[in-house]
């Protein structure tokens, strides 16, 4: 019986392994799709991953992430509307499971944010504090986050910038949140850990 019960468990953790180098593998391809510029094939990839691993909140962080991204990249309106709501759905997936991730809230944000740069007409006025509300979320579940101390001060120097208000607390935030980045160290090797390069460029628009 011992025996048994031995192999049962050599099996299963076989099994979990081979799972997680599947995982790992998805991951990793998906990644360099998206470092070549393949928005769209590394979105599908890291799509086909959320559904086999249903665990990881990861794979649909990376649809969201990539989509975001790239909404900001054309002004056709059609496309970053559908951009935005694919992001949303795989983001929402993961908010059922987990509302209190500070990434998945600093992913909210932005998505928010795609949406008033889509309409800054209608969307401004409606979104702003909803993605102020947000990122002060995620700062009071990790005040050191770099990304979500970073896109607040951000998306404030936006604000400031339009009303003609003094900069200089975001750009104190912004080399924060540089520091921030600097002793930053992700939970595993695809965890998020971008944001220091968007940090630097806006370091150098504040001391110009």
């Amino acid at each position: 019986m011992k025996k048994l019960i031995l192999i049962v468990a050599l099996i299963i953790t076989g099994l979990a392994q081979a799972q997680q180098g599947r995982f790992e593998e998805g991951m990793g391809k998906a990644m360099q799709l998206w470092r070549e510029g393949k928005d769209k094939e590394a979105s599908d990839m890291f799509e086909r991953i959320a559904s086999a691993e249903k665990t990881s909140w990861l794979p649909n962080y990376y649809v969201a992430l990539v989509n975001t991204i790239a909404s900001f990249k054309t002004r056709d309106k059609e496309v970053v509307s559908a951009l935005l709501n694919k992001a949303q759905n795989a983001l929402d997936i993961e908010f059922i499971k987990d509302p209190n991730n500070v990434e998945l809230l600093v992913m909210q944000a932005m998505i928010d944010t795609g949406w008033v740069v889509y309409d800054p007409m209608t969307n401004g006025m409606k979104l702003s504090g909803k993605i102020i509300e947000t990122y002060g979320k995620a700062l009071k579940l990790a005040p050191d986050n770099p990304r979500a101390v970073f896109g607040k001060a951000e998306y404030e120097i936006g604000g400031a910038k339009y009303f003609g208000t003094d900069t200089k607390p975001m750009c104190a935030e912004i080399n924060r949140s540089i520091d921030l980045f600097g002793k930053f160290k992700p939970e595993t090797p695809f965890s998020p850990n971008w944001g220091l390069d968007r940090a630097l460029e806006a370091q150098k628009e504040c001391n110009k």
